[in-house]
């Protein structure tokens, strides 16, 4: 974070010394240009691999956005997609998911890298510009079919740019399957609209889902109420998830839409199974709860991501890392086919 803010100052120390303000675009924009054509250089040798395998129909491909400084507390998440890439091949455990997928067989899982979030902050890009970055990451992945994106955050602002993407792309809204302690729905949150805590607002402002199902809530105001009548969201808190479970472990989404996206944040899970997330909250869901409506859940996956997985409070051996990384193995099964 730090470097990121050097980098910026650095830029306004510059344009208070009358460097010509084209000068320092050309230069943001040559950055730009690179950090989109090595993803797009990964994703299109990944698909012209997978193609040339054939008899894939859709295939699950990380790509990183170690995005932190639009959480209103701590900015761990953004160290978070290395640390899930570690777990996820650790070799403590072997590597084929709960529904039988070998995530070795590169049919059923690749990976595109990372968007080089800080390079670009030091660099002066603001955030108008950076959601369009991840954006356009996003749509390099999906030109490279069968390639569908799994995305590892990063606090949950990510999602705004992603689901965007996702929607722009295939040409319509998509259903959401959003599991997590919070909405995230407020208009904006100490005045960023681009906060973790509004990423539902914007996505539904824009028209980007139909609907939006919130599981795990527990942590919420009035504000966060109303927004959801607003948008017709429908809230499922965790003070009724006894009544609510059998419905939400037979989900049934995606039906006259262009296809399911699932965004799980890692606080939705009871701090007791995922202790390395920045907002602790009490009284969540267990992690066989969430695998259950993950593997209940029917419909198309078209996309997904992890996120406010937060290394700097997993300090329990690595635990939340190691959830993290099953989360992503069930999530590739759910997509890959």
């Amino acid at each position: 974070m730090n470097i990121g803010k050097m980098g910026i100052h650095y830029l306004q120390r510059l344009n208070a010394a009358n460097v010509p303000k084209d000068l320092i675009e050309k230069g943001q924009n040559r950055v730009i240009e690179a950090s989109l054509t090595l993803i797009r250089e990964r994703a299109k040798l990944k698909g012209e691999l997978l193609r040339a395998l054939g008899g894939v129909v859709a295939s699950t491909s990380l790509l990183g956005v170690p995005l932190g400084h639009n959480s209103s507390f701590l900015q761990g998440p953004a160290f978070a997609p290395p640390r899930i890439r570690e777990a996820i091949w650790d070799g403590s455990t072997n590597s084929t998911t709960e529904e039988g997928e070998d995530l070795t067989d590169p049919r059923v899982l690749t990976d595109v890298g990372d968007v080089p979030v800080q390079e670009l902050r030091d660099c002066g890009v603001d955030d108008d510009r950076l959601m369009g970055i991840i954006s356009e990451s996003v749509k390099l992945v999906m030109e490279e079919p069968p390639l569908r994106p799994l995305v590892l955050g990063g606090d949950h602002s990510i999602s705004f740019p992603v689901v965007r993407a996702v929607s722009e792309k295939l040409g319509g809204p998509v259903d959401i399957l959003h599991l997590d302690a919070h909405p995230d729905i407020y208009h904006e949150f100490e005045g960023n609209k681009y906060s973790h805590a509004s990423s539902f607002a914007r996505i539904m402002e824009g028209g980007y889902a139909r609907r939006l199902l919130q599981v795990g809530i527990r942590s919420i105001t009035k504000e966060g109420r109303d927004q959801g009548k607003r948008f017709g969201v429908e809230q499922y808190e965790m003070r009724t998830f006894s009544k609510d479970r059998h419905l939400l472990e037979n989900l049934k989404l995606g039906e006259g839409v262009k296809g399911v996206y699932i965004s799980v944040d890692l606080d939705c899970l009871d701090p007791a199974f995922a202790p390395g997330v920045s907002h602790i909250e009490p009284g969540g869901l267990s992690f066989r709860d969430v695998l259950n409506i993950l593997h209940n859940l029917e419909g198309d996956v078209v996309a997904a991501d992890v996120v406010e997985f937060n290394p700097q409070r997993d300090t329990v051996d690595g635990m939340t890392a190691m959830v993290a990384a099953k989360l992503v193995r069930e999530l590739t099964a759910k997509i890959s086919k």
